[in-house]
């Protein structure tokens, strides 16, 4: 079992950057693909970021590109978003996922992960 902790959320003004952090307790942690997902009120959770081993290897939503970066260190067993630029849009809580390479497919919708983080909470207002 993973267990995924999510730190780094807050308010922040339109324009403004926020980096989140998680942190995985699971010694096989660094062969999943991670993922970043934002869930608005009454909505499903929206995939923003995946990475599976390196930078190389991310992927972005099309809201976000540009905006954020995801980034993963192994040995410490965290995989942090940094976001920049933020919008009202951009509101919402950030939960960090995990999978296998073998439970899902293409790894951008939450079905696709088999472990999740509580969420932290971001809020981009003026």
């Amino acid at each position: 079992q993973v267990r995924l902790v999510e730190t780094g959320g807050g308010l922040v003004q339109p324009g403004g950057s926020l980096r989140l952090s998680c942190a995985a307790s699971d010694r096989t942690w660094s062969s999943y693909i991670m993922g970043w997902f934002r869930q608005a009120p009454g909505k499903e959770p929206e995939l923003v970021a995946r990475i599976i081993t390196s930078a190389d290897s991310a992927y972005y939503g099309d809201s976000v590109k540009g905006r954020f970066t995801v980034s993963r260190d192994n040995a410490k067993n965290t995989v942090d978003l940094q976001m920049g630029n933020l919008k009202p849009e951009d509101t919402g809580v950030y939960l960090c996922a995990a999978t296998p390479a073998w439970y899902g497919s293409t790894w951008n919708t939450a079905a696709d992960y088999a472990y999740w983080g509580q969420g932290t909470q971001v809020t981009v207002s003026a």
